[in-house]
């Protein structure tokens, strides 16, 4: 069973990979379930290097197959070669599986140390961002040389432009500009490349659940047309937001905390696949829900 699960992603070949949080590992569910409502992990449970503890957020290099991990607990950012070591469903978080792999020495890496890492992208050039909740900024990582900018807060703790509060999952678009769930200011934010300063694109207006709030934001997304799609932890919907609205529309969930179908309780991560269905980690049900839409 999965133990609250928080970022997810779709591979390549749609194959879900799942930070399956309390459990401290990273699980892998294979294509090809017709429903895939619930989908359930085996339970074993690891703390301390090599092992990881509380994972948060994951995100893909696709090019050269390497999975990227907030692993939280251990405060670090570890990166890992998944075509080097295949353990079924289990892929992170076992030390047999590493003693059994020729190149153990290569497939495992620590690239960030001293850092609460909430969430993890990358962008089009294979860099690296990852958001810091202890020092309320977004940092890259250049891909060449993993030095080190920040591209999002920084200024302190606060509310202003120029500041996040815990900031938790974040996205970067294809121009670079990078999004940010500012989770204890109940909004999301964007940051252009090389701006001093952040631009509102949801919430913001204090703590509830009316359209134009959030509750502590999470899980995030933006698509093709710029529409921000976020999950909204305590009011326990996902909710999207076309560029330049001045509020949201509840997609998913909505319906109070509970384990329903068409209910959340504390959504976290969330990915779409090609065709355009929603996956969201429901982390207070431990379970990935799928929600059905026609792609637009």
């Amino acid at each position: 069973m999965l133990h609250y699960p928080k970022g997810i992603r779709l591979d390549a070949d749609e194959n879900l990979l799942i930070a399956d949080s309390s459990n401290h590992r990273i699980v892998k569910y294979y294509s090809g379930a017709k429903k895939g409502i619930k989908i359930d992990g085996n339970n074993i449970s690891g703390y301390g290097d090599p092992c990881l503890c509380g994972p948060s957020g994951l995100n893909i290099h696709k090019p050269s197959k390497t999975l990227v991990i907030c692993d939280y607990h251990n405060m670090r950012v570890i990166t890992y070669m998944m075509r080097l070591c295949k353990c079924g469903r289990k892929i992170v978080g076992n030390e047999k599986c590493c003693e059994k792999s020729p190149k153990k020495k290569t497939f495992r890496k620590t690239v960030i140390r001293n850092i609460k890492c909430g969430g993890v992208a990358i962008d089009k050039e294979g860099n690296v961002y990852v958001s810091d909740t202890n020092r309320h900024e977004v940092r890259r990582y250049n891909a060449d040389d993993w030095m080190e900018t920040v591209v999002a807060g920084g200024k302190g703790q606060g509310s202003r432009s120029s500041q996040l509060n815990h900031p938790t999952y974040i996205f970067v678009g294809n121009d670079q500009s990078v999004y940010v769930s500012d989770t204890w200011n109940d909004r999301v934010m964007r940051w252009r490349k090389g701006a001093k300063e952040g631009t509102l694109v949801a919430g913001g207006h204090g703590k509830g659940d009316d359209r134009n709030q959030l509750f502590c934001p999470t899980g995030l997304l933006v698509d093709q047309f710029n529409a921000v799609y976020v999950a909204d932890y305590w009011n326990h919907r996902v909710m999207r937001w076309r560029n330049g609205d001045r509020q949201g529309t509840v997609i998913a969930g909505g319906h109070g905390p509970g384990d329903s179908e068409n209910q959340l309780n504390n959504p976290e991560g969330i990915a779409f696949d090609p065709q355009g269905n929603l996956y969201i980690a429901d982390s207070n049900n431990h379970r990935i829900q799928k929600f059905y839409f026609q792609k637009k």
